[in-house]
């Protein structure tokens, strides 16, 4: 039996491609640095500094960290501005209600504090969460698995008796690094096959089609 859920959210329980790439992109004016919209979707998932310092490495940009920070601060200032944008992936909010108080719940998120702090708040869903860990508290991206490990020790929970909830590749090969449970959902920007090369254990289309063991609703 499983005693702790972990959830990712970018990809996973919101919607938040179109107001990320937006943010990244806007961000990325202010220094004339150009990159294709499918170049930051598919680094959803590894944290604002990791792909900033990639996006600066592929144009030969020279950076130092202060430069990293500045475009990570200005990102999330203008994602939080974009916040009316995001929404809820059908099933999200259901399945947090239909957990909550059944099983330990937390969210793991490579976006920033400030972000993710704010949209939990504008979409009325932290109180589901017992913890709540984004990149500010984290010194490796995914697919390190660092954020899970530590999400897991907050709740009080083995790895081997968590499941997290993904969308990305590196959020799934962090998982099943570590021994836990994954269910990968096809609503982030990764195919099916992709997904099934880091062999999660359930690939599902939508959070509407994971079914909750009959003992944990009891």
């Amino acid at each position: 039996m499983f005693e702790a859920v972990i959830f990712d959210w970018d990809g996973t329980l919101a919607d938040t491609r179109q107001v990320i790439v937006i943010s990244f992109q806007k961000a990325l004016e202010e220094i004339n640095c150009k990159v294709s919209d499918d170049y930051i979707e598919r680094r959803i998932g590894i944290g604002a500094a990791e792909t900033f310092r990639e996006i600066l490495r592929s144009a030969k940009t020279q950076f130092v960290n202060k430069l990293i920070q500045r475009l990570v601060d200005r990102k999330s200032i203008l994602e939080i501005g974009l916040a009316d944008k995001v929404k809820l992936f059908s099933g999200s909010k259901l399945l947090l209600e239909t957990l909550h108080g059944k099983v330990k719940l937390g969210l793991a998120s490579m976006n920033n504090q400030s972000v993710i702090l704010h949209l939990l708040e504008a979409k009325n869903l932290e109180k589901f969460f017992e913890v709540i860990l984004t990149a500010d508290s984290l010194l490796h991206s995914k697919p390190d698995p660092e954020i899970f490990l530590k999400t897991a020790y907050r709740l009080m929970a083995s790895p081997e008796k968590c499941v997290v909830v993904e969308d990305s590749i590196f959020g799934v090969e962090a998982a099943k690094t570590v021994n836990m449970g994954c269910i990968a959902v096809l609503t982030g920007v990764y195919s099916e096959q992709e997904l099934a090369r880091e062999n999660p254990d359930l690939i599902v289309k939508t959070l509407k089609d994971i079914r909750i063991p009959p003992f944990i609703l009891q």
